[in-house]
């Protein structure tokens, strides 16, 4: 090469560097850190509404940390994080970390089988699982892939015999398929840890009266068991709000066994009332069959073996990592109209509404360099994530529903499933017609703002 093709190379690289904002100048390769916390609660003095531990609850983390900012991502085996908990935590986790409060994104599994209010032992459990995952940074890579399970199915459907909308599987509805992996990975190109999403409800063991972190408990256990190496698995939820897994029929044998009984004995004056209270029903109070209890736990096992290997596959195929990347995270609020329900009954019936207070939802961003993982405070009709990733900027985006904090919203179905007289759209307390174009607007416009 001559002397002038060779100053001229140099001209050009040193105008790139110039042109690339102050802090990305110094951004190094990327180190990453995991770690989970089991957070149980004692067999000896399980919570009401329980008598028996299936499998243990889990706060997992992975924190990133580029030379210039951290990340960190978190996953814990309850049913939500409320906002209180949420802006809680983040604050410590800043104070005593010094991880940005916005780069930290906390994704509940949305097991239907961990006690609530275990506020102080969530909240004890994140901290130290983001500390230790903090002491454990090595340098790392990042990649990013995606693969397809056929575990989840829309579940909003007409009922056959009533012509009524119901609770079912819904072959023809919207489902995503998708299962979005991140894998981080040390020098050697061993897997660190593996943060998943995938759009289906975890409720198989509701209304057992057992303690278990459901489907995803198992498969990031499998995940980790298989890939060994002290490798952490975080599962994030989808797009969710109407996808449960493709059979939920051993959930609903033991669930009608204690609904019935619920209402035979007047205990629940209507069908909503007994399922809200089946919920919180240990064994003990209503006899189920053993069979019917060891069948709902099998179909756990089940479907987080089948998540965990499509994991572990789509971790094994070619991919492009990165180790040097830009981290930011951002965040924005929506307001949208409320509506307050005056009539009762769980589904197949039109509610009644009058107008009630704005409703608030919390749209988060997180960018890993060319990732971005987008966050809503609330549960969402799968569509809504479907076309926010169509109109998506970026090609790499993970849509994590339930996500750093709840909205009081309810539900959030997409624009026309306000037409559908399920439990999910009635308990909504969004009016139609707002936040489906809000949460993608939004969304798309912090992915905009990250670019700049």
């Amino acid at each position: 090469m001559t002397n002038k093709k060779i100053f001229l190379t140099l001209l050009v690289g040193i105008i790139s560097l110039l042109a690339l904002p102050i802090n990305a100048q110094s951004i190094q390769q990327i180190k990453v850190g995991a770690a989970k916390v089991d957070i149980t609660p004692d067999e000896n003095a399980l919570p009401k509404g329980y008598d028996s531990i299936r499998d243990g609850l889990f706060c997992r983390a992975i924190v990133i940390d580029n030379g210039v900012t951290e990340a960190a991502l978190v996953a814990v085996d309850q049913g939500m994080v409320n906002n209180d908990l949420y802006n809680n935590i983040t604050k410590k986790i800043e104070e005593e970390t010094g991880i940005p409060a916005l780069n930290v994104f906390i994704s509940p599994s949305h097991t239907h089988s961990a006690p609530w209010g275990a506020e102080a032992s969530v909240e004890k459990g994140v901290i130290d699982v983001v500390k230790a995952a903090k002491s454990n940074i090595q340098p790392a890579t990042i990649s990013y892939k995606t693969g397809l399970a056929y575990l989840n199915i829309n579940r909003d459907v007409i009922d056959p015999e009533t012509r009524l909308w119901k609770q079912g599987p819904n072959h023809a509805g919207p489902s995503d398929k998708t299962v979005a992996v991140l894998t981080f990975r040390d020098a050697s190109g061993t897997p660190i840890a593996v943060y998943y999403n995938y759009a289906m409800h975890a409720n198989m063991m509701f209304m057992s009266g057992t303690i278990s972190a459901d489907f995803p408990g198992e498969a990031s256990k499998y995940i980790e068991d298989y890939l060994g190496n002290d490798v952490v698995a975080l599962f994030s939820s989808g797009a969710a709000g109407d996808q449960n897994p493709i059979t939920t029929q051993p959930m609903e044998q033991v669930g009608h066994k204690k609904v019935e009984a619920l209402i035979e004995s007047g205990k629940a004056k209507d069908l909503a009332e007994a399922i809200m209270m089946a919920g919180f029903l240990g064994n003990g109070e209503v006899q189920v069959d053993q069979a019917a209890l060891d069948r709902q736990s099998q179909m756990i096992s089940s479907l987080g073996q089948i998540l965990g290997e499509e994991v572990i596959r789509v971790t094994g195929l070619p991919q492009r990592t990165d180790s040097v990347i830009a981290i930011q995270g951002s965040k924005e609020i929506i307001t949208c109209p409320g509506r307050k329900r005056t009539n009762t009954g769980r589904e197949g019936a039109p509610g009644t509404y009058v107008d009630g207070d704005p409703v608030n939802i919390k749209l988060s961003l997180l960018r890993l360099g060319d990732v971005a993982i987008a966050g809503v405070n609330a549960e969402v009709y799968n569509i809504i994530a479907q076309r926010f990733k169509e109109e998506s900027p970026l090609t790499n985006v993970i849509f994590s529903s339930i996500t750093n904090g709840s909205s009081n919203s309810g539900y959030i179905p997409d624009d026309a499933a306000f037409q559908r007289y399920t439990f999910q759209v009635l308990s909504s307390r969004l009016k139609p017609n707002h936040a489906e174009r809000g949460i993608i607007d939004g969304l798309v416009h912090l992915i905009e703002e990250s670019e700049q």
